[in-house]
């Protein structure tokens, strides 16, 4: 099956690079154009198909010309009306020399105009192309009424036949049009339900579609990262925006990738700050080990980084991250650009651990370091003043304990605090290991 998708977006444009109007644009020219060419031979065993021939030949070129435009130049909405004009103009002079409405090529008026319906953008193009197709409808029929210009069959026989072919023909290219939009349509869908859920958290993203609204939830347990580059600010007075973003972009999608891996959730990013968090919006009991493995993934990634901007002979900068475990309330609010967030004292205390410490280091509280304490070698800061805040007691992580890291990578955990790490996310006990100092 993937392969004759992959044949159709070919064809028609991906929907991840295609707007949706631009793949109907280009799926209704080619259609058009590959049933004119093809169907034009058709005509050739009729006694007076001759015209006829040229005028499906001629316009399939015309259609696939506008296929060229719109699927390899992406120039297709300027070119609306000459593709409604293209088909009802060849519609009329089709069925002019095909028997008018003894013939079956009137049939193609129906999906003539749902074709200038759904590519129409607005109410009055639509109501023009509505117009338009009923007056065309009322000439045609009155040519056939009024004039002789009407190209009557050779026989009944020919009739018959014709009527025949084009009444299957119309509805098995209606059938492979609605196809092809309806698989438009659900690609579509997909995209939308892609970009909800790289919004917002999964459970949020099937609470705000079925529910039409998120409601605030208190959590009582989370733990909130928050990071920030030191030297920014002085950094990025040296460099266009182009740079700056680019830079930042790498760092921030590694994060991305590193949050992902941990199973924490991102909440946003602000300027070169980047907030993270683990227990939401679905509660677990190892979230705040889990938030220390990110930050220190965090810190290889940035030595790495470092490394390769001074080889390259580029400034770069340090981060700095701070972490805390506590109470918070996380939803989304308002209607307009949905966006998942948390709030309470606990953010604010994330951000003074982060603001609190220094660079190339990850500075926690003293309520994450109870939760971790099994787990890493922290340096004891004692009680430092953070603003707003007053005392508080914070720490450095130093790394694993000694008996949980890999003998080879002091960074990797090894099987036995995987297996801890497991006890802990199931709400079991895990042995203690006492304070360093």
């Amino acid at each position: 099956m993937q392969p004759v998708m992959n044949l159709l977006y070919r064809i028609i444009g991906h929907p991840r690079f295609h707007s949706l109007e631009h793949r109907l644009f280009s799926t209704i020219t080619f259609i058009n154009g590959l049933s004119n060419l093809l169907g034009s031979f058709s005509n050739l065993g009729l006694e007076k198909g001759l015209p006829l021939f040229y005028l499906n030949f001629g316009t399939g070129i015309l259609f696939f010309v506008l296929y060229y435009f719109s699927r390899v130049r992406s120039i297709y909405r300027s070119l609306y009306w000459p593709l409604i004009l293209l088909i009802f103009g060849f519609l009329s002079v089709n069925i002019v020399l095909n028997a008018g409405s003894k013939g079956g090529t009137h049939y193609y008026l129906i999906p003539a105009l749902v074709i200038g319906v759904i590519l129409s953008r607005g109410w009055k193009t639509t109501v023009s192309v509505i117009a338009l197709s009923g007056l065309v409808t009322l000439a045609l029929f009155l040519i056939e009424l009024h004039t002789d210009l009407v190209v009557p069959y050779a026989s009944e026989q020919e009739r018959w036949e014709d009527v025949l072919g084009q009444y299957f023909f119309v509805q098995m290219f209606t059938g492979i049009l609605v196809v092809i939009l309806a698989g438009n349509f659900q690609d579509e869908r997909e995209k939308s339900e892609s970009l909800l859920r790289n919004t917002l958290p999964l459970p949020i993203a099937k609470e705000l579609k079925k529910e039409q609204k998120v409601a605030p939830r208190h959590y009582d347990d989370v733990t909130v990262l928050f990071t920030d580059f030191k030297g920014f600010t002085g950094i990025a007075e040296s460099m266009s925006p182009q740079e700056l973003v680019s830079e930042l972009d790498e760092c921030f999608r590694a994060f991305d990738q590193i949050i992902k891996g941990c199973n924490l959730e991102k909440i946003k990013t602000i300027g070169d700050a980047y907030m993270a968090a683990g227990g939401i919006p679905e509660e677990s009991h190892d979230h705040p080990v889990r938030t220390i493995q990110a930050a220190l993934e965090m810190l290889r990634f940035m030595d790495r980084w470092k490394e390769k901007k001074e080889r390259e002979g580029k400034p770069s900068w340090e981060i700095r991250i701070g972490i805390h475990t506590g109470p918070l309330v996380a939803g989304v609010i308002g209607t307009e650009k949905f966006a998942y967030d948390v709030w309470g004292d606990t953010v604010n205390l994330a951000s003074r651990m982060e603001s609190s410490g220094q660079p190339g280091r990850i500075n926690i509280s003293g309520e994450t370091y109870e939760k971790v304490k099994r787990f890493f070698e922290c340096e004891y800061r004692g009680q430092i003043q953070a603003k707003n805040k007053g005392q508080v007691d914070m720490y450095f992580i130093e790394g694993l304990l000694p008996h949980l890291r890999d003998s080879e990578d002091a960074l990797l955990p090894n099987f036995l605090f995987e297996s801890q790490l497991i006890d802990m996310a199931r709400g079991q006990s895990v042995p203690g290991a006492a304070r360093s100092a």
